[in-house]
């Protein structure tokens, strides 16, 4: 860079006198050293107007060049030489500058996702845990290791727990969860005074049958001889003399009439005081069931089934106070207006 030219000094007023002073023919001193220019006293006080001394003449000098700033460093090129060009952009350049790049961002996703990944693994791991108890369970279970090997039988009464137990037998060795239950039901409906069951598995071996026989309610005459009959007008055994025990059933329109329907529904609310002394019922319609009872023969008129548990208490209290055998009927139909005879 090159240096700027100097700017000619500016005009000072002691100058003007100097010359003013030169063409009065005054005396002027100039000072060979730094210029100043001195003035008599009396051409000072006529260039300044006033009586005080004129300022000191400041020395001019050149004006320092211009300094290049210091962060911009100057490049020697050397003369005559081309500049030199950067190396051309390969394919592999590009490709390696990618794969770079996809991994610092894989890095990052898997550095953000940690927690993430962590929580689903602890899940992922639970699951597992759980399908593979699971799994050992269901194999254990449907395993030999709990094979039937005993089956009991609970609630029976009247049925043969022996024959019964015969006759489920197949089910023997049979794992539990796989026990037949319709080959369970066909051997059983071959039993007349079974009314309802229930299997339950008792791991590692047992088999338990509940099972809650019919009540029978008396004995119908038919040619074939008594038959034994549940609420229902279910047969429950024949024989040709009359069981012991059961009163004789005398019904108009058979077990499928509303009459025995009646019937059923009386013996079944009759309390078992009551009940053992009972040796006929019958009834034409819903509303006339009878009663006898023992050896007296004494009457009990009930009337329809309603009010059956009312009318069984009722006449549990009058048979207290007067027994049968000093009375010939009891009638209930009313419960609420019981009359004796």
């Amino acid at each position: 860079m090159r240096r700027p030219t100097p700017l000619p000094p500016p005009a000072d007023a002691s100058t003007d006198a100097a010359v003013t002073a030169a063409e009065r023919g005054s005396a002027v001193a100039v000072d060979e050293d730094t210029g100043a220019v001195a003035l008599p006293e009396a051409d000072r006080t006529a260039v300044t107007g006033e009586d005080r001394p004129i300022a000191p003449v400041i020395p001019l000098t050149s004006p320092t060049p211009m300094q290049r700033p210091a962060d911009l460093p100057e490049t020697a090129v050397p003369l005559g030489e081309p500049p030199v060009e950067d190396p051309p952009v390969r394919i592999r350049d590009v490709w390696a500058a990618a794969r770079a790049r996809r991994k610092a961002l894989r890095a990052e996703v898997r550095r953000f996702t940690g927690r993430q990944r962590r929580r689903r693994l602890l899940l992922l791991g639970g699951a597992a845990s759980v399908l593979l108890l699971v799994l050992v369970t269901l194999g254990a279970a449907y395993s030999p290791l709990f094979a039937v090997e005993q089956i009991r039988i609970v609630g029976s009464e009247k049925l043969d727990t022996l024959a019964l137990e015969a006759a489920l037998k197949d089910q023997l060795g049979t794992p539990l969860p796989l026990v037949d239950e319709s080959a369970v039901k066909a051997v059983l409906v071959t039993f007349p005074l079974v009314e309802s069951y229930t299997l339950e598995a008792r791991p590692p071996h047992e088999l338990v049958v509940r099972i809650v026989e019919r009540t029978p309610i008396g004995l119908i005459q038919t040619r074939a001889g008594y038959t034994l009959v549940d609420a229902a007008g279910v047969a429950l055994s024949t024989s040709g003399t009359p069981a012991p025990g059961q009163p004789l059933v005398t019904v108009q329109g058979g077990t499928d009439s509303p009459a025995f329907t009646a019937i059923g529904l009386v013996m079944r609310s009759l309390p078992d005081s009551i009940r053992n002394q009972v040796t006929a019922v019958s009834a034409s319609t819903p509303d006339d069931v009878t009663l006898t009872l023992g050896g007296a023969n004494a009457q009990v008129v009930w009337g329809s089934a309603e009010d059956s548990a009312m009318k069984a208490l009722v006449l549990e209290k009058a048979m207290a106070a007067r027994p049968p055998a000093s009375v010939s009927v009891y009638d209930v139909s009313s419960p609420r207006a019981i009359v004796i005879r």
